[in-house]
């Protein structure tokens, strides 16, 4: 594997790099947790009904 410097990398790239190191060191405080039965309902319902996408121009329009 190439060593890729610092310097080099993006900021996205270097945020990725420390969240991995930091899930690496830490683990995953999630795990294990179960997700209760209201929650599981309200995510199937949501994910049955399409999203609907607004532009961030929209957004602009309806709340500035």
């Amino acid at each position: 594997m190439a060593k890729v410097k610092i310097k080099d990398m993006s900021v996205e790239d270097l945020e990725q790099l420390i969240d991995n190191k930091l899930l690496e060191i830490l683990g995953d405080p999630d795990s294990g947790l179960q997700l209760k039965k209201q929650f599981k309902r309200k995510l199937q319902q949501r994910l049955k009904t399409p999203s609907q996408r607004i532009s961030h121009k929209e957004i602009l329009k309806r709340f500035a």
